[in-house]
């Protein structure tokens, strides 16, 4: 009998999210009031928004109330013209150190600038999105060099 553990799988990355929206096409002109938009398809009460190699899935039926804690991260080229478009938009902008908001359906979106972060595109999927001159601040090159991940 074999007491050691089973190997277990290592987790790779998030290929996408879901969003639970009211409606679809008010999802849509809401998201794309505020981003760049690159449609990759739709599904019957589903619609999907690329984002290179991954992609966030909206899907009509939300149920739950407002997110509080529970949020995902969106990573932008440029934050400042995000806040800028939130504001125009009338979404109330909510307490933190940089810039997280709630879409109309209590989504909870906390946006992050890919320049700051450890999170790194290949340069064959920058290039594909029209964005091989994106690069990374020097701390966040020193966060992955301490990892040995450094591009």
């Amino acid at each position: 009998m074999n007491s050691s553990p089973s190997k277990k799988a290592r987790a790779v990355g998030i290929n996408h999210i879901a969003l639970e929206v009211a409606d679809i096409e008010a999802a849509l002109e809401f998201f794309g009031s505020l981003f760049e938009l690159k449609l990759r398809g739709r599904h019957d009460n589903m619609a999907f928004i690329d984002l290179g190699d991954q992609f966030i899935n909206l899907s009509a039926g939300r149920s739950q109330g407002p997110d509080t804690a529970r949020h995902f991260g969106l990573v932008v080229d440029d934050r400042e013209a995000v806040r800028r478009a939130v504001e125009a938009a009338g979404v109330k902008i909510l307490p933190s150190q940089g810039l997280d908001f709630l879409d109309p359906w209590g989504n909870h979106v906390q946006v992050v600038e890919y320049q700051g972060i450890q999170f790194t595109k290949a340069p064959h999927i920058l290039r594909g999105m029209a964005m091989e001159g994106l690069g990374k601040t020097q701390e966040a090159l020193s966060e992955l060099a301490q990892k040995g991940m450094v591009p």
